[in-house]
């Protein structure tokens, strides 16, 4: 017998393609990658965007994830293409997604996008990690620790199984300063490796190289700032902008 074929004629193909720029802020942090899907996928319908449609017998909105957050982490700059079926003005689907979002998932910037993908401009995360009960000093000694050494594993849980990770291996460069209510705040380029070394794993490390040892009384909050290709200076570039080797937005230099 011949293959099945879904009744009636494919799918058109995209007419466009857009990349979108979101905050996933306050509690909605909890969300996990999966939950952000289905918030989003919800919210495309809602707004009534022109979603492009995938083929077969279950047809799917095409949309292309980046690296999620982790559960628990807050981010300014989380990434998501939008395969269209219709010319749409982005600025005007900016305001349609992110009015149909929970308040939370807030949509930042949506750009046309180009021929080079996206994830190829997703080399590295800039992470702001408040440590509460922590000193500014003791943080400092320990990345300072942790930058003079050439390789500090840490094992984690994984799908799996236990997985061991390299975290000096993707840590670019980082500071430690505090913020206006004198908490410690550990600001830190990781590079995008697999298995991805998260914020939990970089304070693991911090832990095994600190002398005394670090302890964290306060669960920690991070919070993703930005993403991009990483600079000569240890900058990340903007992965929307047109030119991503101009274009550095870390606000000020971090030494390694």
């Amino acid at each position: 017998m011949p293959p099945r074929r879904p009744d009636g004629p494919p799918p058109a193909p995209p007419v466009a393609r857009v990349r979108v720029r979101f905050a996933k802020r306050g509690r909605l942090r909890f969300l996990s990658h999966l939950d952000v899907t289905r918030s989003f996928e919800r919210g495309l319908r809602r707004a009534r965007v022109p979603m492009a449609y995938s083929a077969g017998f279950s047809p799917h909105p095409r949309i292309s994830w980046t690296n999620g957050v982790p559960t628990g982490a807050a981010s300014e700059a989380e990434y998501v293409e939008l395969a269209l079926a219709a010319d749409v003005a982005p600025e005007a689907l900016r305001v349609a997604l992110d009015a149909a979002l929970p308040p939370g998932l807030d949509v930042t910037a949506c750009v046309p996008a180009d021929d080079r993908p996206l994830a190829a401009r997703l080399e590295a995360s800039r992470w702001a990690i408040r440590v509460p009960g922590v000193d500014v000093a003791d943080l400092g000694r320990a990345l300072d620790a942790l930058l003079a050494t050439d390789r500090v594993e840490v094992e984690r849980t994984t799908r799996r199984g236990r997985a061991t990770v390299d975290v000096r291996g993707s840590v670019i460069c980082g500071v430690c300063r505090a913020d206006s209510a004198g908490c410690a705040i550990l600001d830190v380029v990781v590079r995008h490796t697999t298995p991805a070394v998260r914020p939990d794993d970089v304070l693991t490390a911090l832990a095994v190289v600190a002398v005394p040892t670090l302890t964290f009384p306060v669960p920690p909050e991070p919070t993703r700032l930005e993403q991009g290709l990483v600079q000569a200076d240890g900058t990340l570039a903007d992965p929307l902008a047109p030119n991503t080797s101009d274009t550095g937005r870390l606000a000020g230099r971090l030494q390694a």
